[in-house]
């Protein structure tokens, strides 16, 4: 999944809400990513969607088809990954008080979906409402459970007293599968919880001030993205890796700011970077518009870029070798031709296929 500011802890989730608010439409042209336009023989970018309310994070269901969350009117919506065309999975679940917030991630377990929801509490600023922050079942189309409440367990057990904490239960951004439950993460209070189906909550890890964004894994090792502190440097972008039963980071590669997702995709291991920092600006300022790219993880702990120019990215997903990006801007850029990007074609020995 991907990134906004609004009121995570010192760094990158300010930039989302007002990244939402500010975020320009992208041109529905066809272009040659990776090497820029013009230059030819790289992947091809088409804008698959367009209109989204709030759409944040994603995944490719059961079915083949892509989900997104739109956190704005309270719903998560399937997207044909050929044609574009829309339908709701689910409608009515709590909608973003704010310009980040309500459904901002999505998940299957076997067929059945849950859908993560944040900062609908009245420990957000100007609520008035106070609903569950945790993750919601999906069980039809206008109707869903609540199997976990994040929210009121991280008021319980807050994170250390040294931390800028104003937001009780906390941001969090992404969840992953694991077995018997979930992985998520929590931008606002910087650390991952493991939330079983039957709605235990425990910490697996705490970070410093490092932001967590998306997740994915491969056996036992998970992989997370870092968004970085405030000022965002490419130092501090990162993709970390650790151990469900031994969560000790090791960091698998850095040099690009403000990461928002992590995913395994047809040449190994990729990250999305929703931008450059437009520089010394205050926090919450968005990253520099059209400057997002998609990124291939090399087994040098360092980045290619596979896809540049991309308008402020929030989640990447694969299906077979197309990779589709979601924005803040409410579009879906759908990029074909990923092995391409490699020279020679195919996918090469340089990336980083996990252990």
């Amino acid at each position: 999944m991907g990134i906004r500011r609004t009121l995570l802890s010192g760094a990158a989730v300010a930039a989302l809400v007002l990244s939402s608010l500010l975020a320009p439409a992208a041109a529905n042209a066809t272009t040659q990513a990776g090497d820029g336009p013009g230059h030819g023989g790289g992947p091809a970018e088409t804008m698959l969607v367009s209109g989204l309310q709030g759409a944040s994070g994603s995944t490719i269901g059961p079915d083949g088809a892509l989900y997104v969350t739109e956190g704005a009117i309270g719903q998560v919506t399937r997207i044909d990954p050929r044609t574009g065309a829309t339908s709701p999975l689910v409608t009515g679940l709590p909608p973003a008080i704010i310009g980040i917030g309500g459904a901002i991630d999505v998940a299957f377990i076997g067929r059945t979906a849950y859908v993560l929801v944040t900062m609908v509490g009245d420990d957000v600023p100007g609520a008035t409402t106070n609903d569950t922050v945790g993750i919601y079942r999906v069980d039809g189309p206008d109707s869903f459970t609540v199997v976990a409440d994040i929210g009121a367990w991280s008021i319980e057990n807050p994170p250390p007293a040294d931390f800028d904490i104003f937001i009780a239960r906390g941001v969090q951004f992404a969840m992953q599968p694991s077995r018997g439950g979930f992985l998520v993460t929590d931008g606002h209070h910087n650390r991952v919880l493991k939330v079983s189906l039957s709605g235990e909550i425990s910490q697996l890890i705490q970070f410093g001030n490092i932001v967590p964004t998306g997740l994915t894994s491969r056996g036992s090792v998970v992989y997370m993205a870092e968004a970085g502190p405030v000022p965002h440097v490419a130092s501090t972008g990162k993709v970390v890796s650790f151990g469900r039963w031994n969560p000790r980071p090791r960091d698998v590669a850095s040099g690009y700011s403000l990461l928002v997702d992590v995913e395994y995709g047809p040449c190994g291991l990729y990250a999305l970077s929703q931008g450059d920092s437009p520089g010394t600006v205050p926090e919450g300022s968005p990253a520099l518009p059209d400057s997002g790219e998609l990124l291939r993880v090399d087994r040098t702990g360092t980045f290619s870029v596979v896809a540049d120019g991309l308008d402020l990215p929030t989640s990447v997903d694969f299906r077979g070798d197309t990779a589709y990006v979601v924005t803040l801007g409410g579009e879906v850029v759908k990029i074909t031709g990923l092995a391409k990007h490699h020279r020679g074609g195919g996918c090469g020995g340089t990336g980083h296929h996990g252990r």
